[in-house]
């Protein structure tokens, strides 16, 4: 993981680390978080500049919770974005430092996203670090179409 203050990889013209992760923040407002009261927001850029949301949406029975970097994926899945058709993702926390997805969203992330598409983590006191879906989970499964037929 890359520690970083500035700008991630992301092209030019797009938005730097620091607006992504404001997104981040915003989206974390949304969380519904009764149980453990642990706020996560993320904020995904896909291939044609808009921003999808997400937020951790917790449930009484553990199992159907979903984290905010998924909640953010499916959304821009079920809003029309194909798999491979997003240029980062940033997401904010309350944690000591930079938060990092659970190994699930990183087989989500490893599935749906370019191997070198930015995660950009942050945390409310201001720190970032900068990593790819590829260094968060290194060796990812992935299926091919050949492996589908």
């Amino acid at each position: 993981m890359n520690d970083q203050k500035g700008e991630s990889n992301m092209s030019a013209g797009e938005l730097k680390a620091e607006e992504l992760l404001e997104h981040a923040r915003e989206a974390g407002k949304r969380a519904y978080a009764p149980y453990s009261n642990f706020w996560v927001g993320a904020a995904l850029l896909d291939v044609h500049g808009r921003i999808h949301y997400g937020c951790n949406v917790e449930n009484s029975a553990y199992g159907p919770t979903n984290c905010a970097e998924r909640t953010a994926l499916f959304r821009a899945i079920a809003d029309g974005v194909k798999a491979g058709g997003f240029r980062a993702i940033a997401v904010m926390g309350e944690t000591e430092e930079p938060i990092t997805p659970c190994g699930i969203c990183r087989q989500v992330m490893a599935e749906l996203c370019p191997p070198d598409m930015p995660v950009i983590l942050g945390n409310a006191k201001g720190n970032m670090r900068t990593t790819t879906v590829s260094e968060l989970l290194p060796g990812a499964f992935r299926m091919t179409k050949e492996d589908q037929l």
